[in-house]
């Protein structure tokens, strides 16, 4: 089977995503990254525009699973498993999962950078085909995509109902701590790579540390280094 989806990946994707196109030009373009095309196309031959609209599709959909499924889930709980399930790091996984990078259209030097096992361009193409599938056969179709892919992890999510900011910035207003502080330990990576590290400060303990593609992610995985660290949040 590896040998097949490597001889024909297109073929291979269109398996995995159980949907038969109409128009195969949708997929096409929503596989189709900027450095692939020629000089002369526009913007409107990339993946780009059909990403901002299967994120809209992508979060309507995860928001009415959500509704369904938690009816006793309070807005903030709502929001972290929302968050948890449209992230970027769940959307390459999915893409990943569906043979997505090998179906790529990307110029030899972004395949060089490995831009097929890239993080942001497979989660990117992921929801460019979400509003593919849309835009061909309807809200119907892409609904039921998404619920293919996206329910069982959102029923299987078991990690923590409130970020890790959130969380370590009450427990320490319950200690009688003064608010945690986070500063930049160091960066590194190109530009369009960046690795951060970050190292959270709360008086009387010692530092958390944490890395991520951004500041954010980094700020959020230090504070867990810490709530983990102090018996707060447990594995």
């Amino acid at each position: 089977m590896t040998k097949d989806k490597k001889q024909n990946p297109i073929a291979a994707l269109k398996a995995a995503l159980a949907y038969e196109f109409k128009d195969l030009e949708l997929l096409r373009v929503s596989l189709t990254h900027a450095s692939a095309l020629d000089p002369a196309d526009t913007v409107a031959g990339s993946y780009q525009r059909l990403e901002f609209l299967g994120d809209r599709v992508l979060g309507l959909v995860v928001a009415s699973m959500l509704h369904h499924h938690f009816p006793k889930a309070d807005e903030g709980e709502l929001a972290r498993r929302f968050n948890h399930m449209v992230k970027r790091e769940t959307c390459a996984e999915i893409a990943s999962e569906l043979g997505v990078g090998d179906a790529m259209r990307i110029g030899q030097a972004e395949a060089q950078t490995g831009g097929r096992k890239k993080t942001a361009l497979l989660a990117d193409i992921c929801e460019a085909i979400i509003a593919a599938i849309y835009l061909d056969g309807g809200f119907e179709a892409a609904d039921e995509f998404v619920r293919r892919l996206w329910e069982p992890r959102m029923l299987s999510w078991t990690g923590p109902l409130r970020d890790a900011k959130t969380t370590l910035q009450e427990w320490a207003q319950s200690k009688s701590l003064p608010t945690p502080h986070y500063e930049v330990a160091s960066r590194e990576g190109p530009d369009h790579a960046p690795s951060f590290t970050v190292s959270v400060i709360v008086q009387g303990l010692k530092n958390g540390e944490g890395k991520g593609g951004s500041k954010r992610i980094a700020e959020q995985h230090a504070a867990e280094a810490v709530l983990r660290r102090e018996g707060v949040w447990k594995d």
